[in-house]
């Protein structure tokens, strides 16, 4: 009888700490001799975080859409291609930060790959702070945030370190309300005991509430840089980007020094790169002023020379 492959769902909102976890777990299986295929989606037309998967691991990307919507139908296609092509022990999706993680798992339970795939359960990785905040986002938004707490198997509260005592019972209380039983974490930096993640108890799942990137209206944008620029212009001008801003990931040069750089609810992170990479950050957020961040990223090359 033909072996299933286990299938984790790498859920949450952008930003929140996914392809952390997903480096974890890549190392974790190799560690384990087992043989890992990743699936990723991004909404925008240009993957970054696919990097992050080593050449070695079968990959496929869906770009430019939400694999529970527009690319739906690419989805168990290409799930199905990883399977033929490869005997798998494991297959990880990591799914873009606006999809509903129902609509991904319905996928796996395609007729077509009931012999291939089994559940190993769907994580959610939460950005706690912004989580203790969303009355501030959008009701689409935090609807989506909602679902992804409700249906998960396995919930990260991540990025904790810097909350209270009692914002940390409201984190349980909530896991406690929303996903009775389902068992949570309080972390930072996705760290989790990743052998958990393969023995969880899969829930059966209930009615959901279908969310699509369109009614989040989550638009992506694409800066290419000329050059290097300064650290101190760069960071000033990030100071002022709109709260509707969810994320931004990508590579920049700072004088000699190429860093994947990395920003989520107003924090970012710069990450020394040894390769040289195309000089480039891609922004998703909601109702994207583009020639305003192409102008103002244009004053920080210009003022940088």
């Amino acid at each position: 009888m033909k072996k299933k492959a286990n299938v984790i769902i790498l859920a949450g909102f952008l930003g929140s700490g996914k392809t952390t976890l997903l480096k974890q777990l890549l190392s974790y299986e190799k560690e384990q001799k087992h043989k890992t295929a990743v699936l990723m989606n991004e909404i925008g037309k240009v993957s970054i975080d696919s990097d992050s998967v080593p050449e070695d691991v079968p990959l496929k990307e869906l770009l430019n859409g939400c694999i529970c919507c527009s690319l739906s139908d690419q989805l168990e296609k290409q799930l199905w291609g990883l399977c033929k092509e490869n005997e798998l022990d494991t297959l990880i999706i990591e799914a873009t930060g606006v999809a509903h993680p129902i609509d991904v798992l319905d996928a796996c339970l395609s007729p077509f790959l009931i012999d291939d795939l089994q559940i190993a359960g769907i994580i959610s990785i939460m950005d706690a702070p912004r989580w203790l905040e969303r009355e501030s986002m959008n009701v689409q938004a935090r609807m989506l945030m909602l679902e992804q707490v409700k249906h998960a198997d396995y919930i990260v509260w991540n990025k904790t370190s810097g909350l209270t005592e009692k914002e940390k019972m409201m984190l349980t209380s909530d896991a406690s309300r929303l996903n009775e039983g389902t068992p949570f974490v309080l972390t930072d930096f996705a760290k989790v005991e990743l052998s958990q993640l393969f023995s969880l108890s899969v829930k059966k799942r209930s009615d959901h509430q279908s969310i699509s990137a369109d009614k989040l209206n989550v638009k992506t944008f694409i800066y290419s840089f000329k050059g290097p620029v300064n650290k101190e212009l760069f960071e000033n001008w990030l100071r002022n980007v709109p709260s509707s801003i969810y994320r931004i990931k990508g590579y920049i040069q700072l004088e000699n020094q190429i860093y994947l750089f990395q920003y989520s609810y107003g924090l970012p992170t710069y990450e020394k790169e040894l390769m040289k990479m195309p000089l480039r950050l891609v922004f998703i957020g909601e109702d994207l002023d583009t020639n305003q961040l192409k102008n103002g990223l244009n004053e920080v090359e210009k003022a940088s020379k």
